[in-house]
């Protein structure tokens, strides 16, 4: 008891020398009365046992092997605990039992050389112990999936998954749920939806994402879209905000593929004002507004991208402004630009008053605006890009004013006639007042970019 190492690597030692001298007789004695000595831990008697079925396994004896591990597994007699207990020392003898270095060589043991029952036996009394890991679970349920016990083997699964927590059970759970989709496919639907809802409620955040992307597969392959749709909903709102953004694209790129592009909106319109960290509002209304501009809606682009101009800092974020100076270069005209111009200051402006820290997970009831897109045929533009923070005016410098790095071309596209109508007619020849000055209708059929040069030219 006083030894600062392990003794009990005597005692093996001890044996093993008569092995090496073929004299298993007295090995088998020194073996006989190690595992009567009483250590410090229950490991090193554990260790002992192991050993001596190490060197029967060695020379043969299979049978002696089984029957040292039945015997070093056997639970103490009700009157031994009884008479040890008064004693007040109890010996590690009495412990042994639970020892799950024992009983997972034993069911090793049982595997190899036993049968289906007896090593069901051992690991029955390993998940009676509550010594069980869970490796062992997943080990027997594979024992028994092998021998065809498919429903057996589920039980063990749900007995696994009620023993251990996160993150043991993981493991556990991703196994349960893949052999019984893959086994039962669309015939017991309802209670794979149970299991899965079950295990998605019991997972962190951060280990919830590999469950949902199995559920969604199951509704996917055997189920409903509509449903598959509502697992993607529920997964974007309970992953961590490290995986939102990444939840969301997956979420859709499945609606668009399943129910067409603009069916994607409603995703876009329902999740950007959710709790999304500012670079991935960003991100999101990105994409939304290129969404919208492939399908032809400009205004509604426009909206997106007023909405998204309160969470981008132009001093560290320039690739959004960048994108959106594009944007109304070859979609907008001289007004909605100089909106664009005057939005950006505004913003610059509140960044630089407020300093927040960068990075930072703003909720739906931090955002200072409202998101106003633009509903087709619904809300004018004007409407749609109402915003709390953009609404204070800015004093706009002269047009020769303008930096260079705000100085841009406009592009010009033709309007058709038919737009016209009668003033067509008129299209080439310019109305001139009575004091030689060319009429303010005339000066609205020209293009932004014209307007600006006649502006330098003559102001």
């Amino acid at each position: 008891m006083k030894a600062v190492g392990k003794p009990y690597t005597l005692w093996v030692a001890f044996a093993k020398l008569y092995e090496t001298h073929n004299d298993l007789a007295n090995a088998r004695v020194i073996f006989d009365k190690a595992v009567q000595v009483n250590y410090k831990a229950v490991d090193h008697l554990a260790s002992v046992w192991c050993e001596w079925a190490e060197m029967e396994l060695k020379h043969k004896n299979f049978k002696g092997a089984l029957q040292l591990m039945r015997r070093a597994t056997t639970e103490p007699y009700v009157e031994v605990k009884r008479r040890v207990a008064g004693d007040g020392h109890e010996p590690v003898q009495m412990k042994v039992h639970k020892s799950l270095k024992l009983w997972a060589f034993y069911v090793d043991l049982e595997e190899s050389l036993g049968d289906l029952e007896s090593t069901r036996a051992v690991y029955e009394r390993i998940l009676d112990l509550r010594i069980t890991t869970p490796q062992i679970i997943l080990n027997y349920a594979m024992l028994l999936e092998e021998h065809k016990y498919f429903e057996d083997a589920f039980r063990v699964y749900e007995r696994g998954v009620k023993i251990f927590k996160y993150p043991h059970v993981k493991d556990i759970w991703v196994t349960y749920l893949s052999k019984f989709v893959r086994r039962y496919k669309s015939s017991k639907l309802e209670q794979a939806r149970e299991l899965f809802d079950n295990a998605v409620e019991t997972a962190p955040a951060e280990c919830v994402k590999p469950l949902f992307l199995q559920y969604v597969k199951l509704e996917e392959d055997y189920g409903l879209a509509k449903q598959a749709m509502n697992v993607y909903d529920k997964a974007t709102k309970t992953s961590p905000s490290s995986e939102k953004l990444n939840m969301y694209e997956i979420y859709i790129d499945r609606a668009a593929e399943i129910f067409g592009v603009p069916q994607t909106r409603e995703i876009y319109e329902q999740e950007i004002p959710s709790a999304l960290p500012d670079k991935d509002v960003m991100t999101m209304c990105m994409k939304y507004a290129e969404l919208e501009k492939s399908l032809g809606e400009i205004d509604r682009a426009r909206a997106i991208y007023t909405y998204a101009s309160q969470f981008v800092d132009p001093r560290t974020d320039p690739d959004f402004w960048t994108k959106w100076n594009d944007f109304e270069v070859q979609h907008g005209n001289e007004d909605m630009f100089r909106e664009m111009l005057r939005i950006r200051r505004t913003v610059a402006a509140s960044f630089s008053q407020l300093a927040p820290p960068p990075d930072r997970d703003i909720t739906v009831t931090d955002k200072t605006m409202t998101l106003g897109f633009v509903r087709v045929g619904h809300e004018s533009q004007s409407e749609a890009m109402r915003t709390d923070v953009n609404q204070k005016d800015i004093e706009l410098p002269d047009e020769n004013d303008v930096e260079d790095d705000e100085k841009v071309e406009i592009a010009q596209k033709d309007v058709p006639s038919v737009v016209f109508g009668g003033l067509a007619k008129k299209r080439d020849k310019p109305e001139i007042g009575e004091d030689g000055v060319e009429s303010k209708v005339e000066k609205s059929r020209l293009g932004a970019l014209e307007r600006i040069k006649r502006r330098k030219t003559n102001p």
